[in-house]
Order: C-alpha cells, then structure tokens, then sequence
C-alpha cells in the first residue's frame, strides 16, 4: 500500500543502571548515574522516514534527547537516547531554616 505509514521493528534495550555500560554518551561533569538510557538498534532494512518517526515520537513524548548514533558496516545503526534523572529531597519534617 503506498504512502502507508509502517512500524519501525528495532529492539529497545533501556538501561537504568549504567555502571557496568562501557563507553556512554555523557556530558563533562556528570556521572553516568545521574542518567537513564534507551539504547535502540536499527536494522539496516528500516528507512530514514521510519527511524525519524520512531526517534521523534520517543524525544517528545518519553522526554529523551538524542545522545550519539553509531552507522555499523552492514549498514545498522544503534542510536543512543538519554534523559537525566532529577533527584529531589525532601523537604518534609525538617524545620525551616531562616
């Protein structure tokens, strides 16, 4: 069916602990603990129309930024997304401060 939109098919690999995860995409200055990861890999049949697609709706809808792409020789692709973890402590019980 031409102009029909088809699904990319990629497998999602999402990381929550990247200690033991070589090679990151970080900012200077940060520690790979103050990220989460979504590390997707491409087949070389997917289009660019179908990566763009998939790659956009996570960026807006899940809040992740696009951290490195790596092109394979078979043609491949691993595209690396990453979001920052937003730790917040508490404020509750303490007493205000003045």
């Amino acid at each position: 069916m031409p102009g029909a939109h088809q699904s990319l098919v990629a497998r999602i690999e999402h990381v929550r602990d990247p200690r033991q995860v070589r090679d990151l995409p970080l900012e200077s200055g940060r520690a790979a603990e103050d990220y989460e990861f979504q590390i997707i890999t491409v087949p070389r049949s997917s289009s660019v129309g179908q990566v763009r697609a998939a790659l956009t709706d996570q960026a807006e809808y899940g809040r992740w930024e696009h951290a490195r792409t790596r092109i394979y020789l078979g043609g491949g692709k691993k595209v690396w997304l990453r979001r920052r973890i937003i730790r917040v402590e508490s404020t509750l019980g303490q007493p205000p401060t003045l």
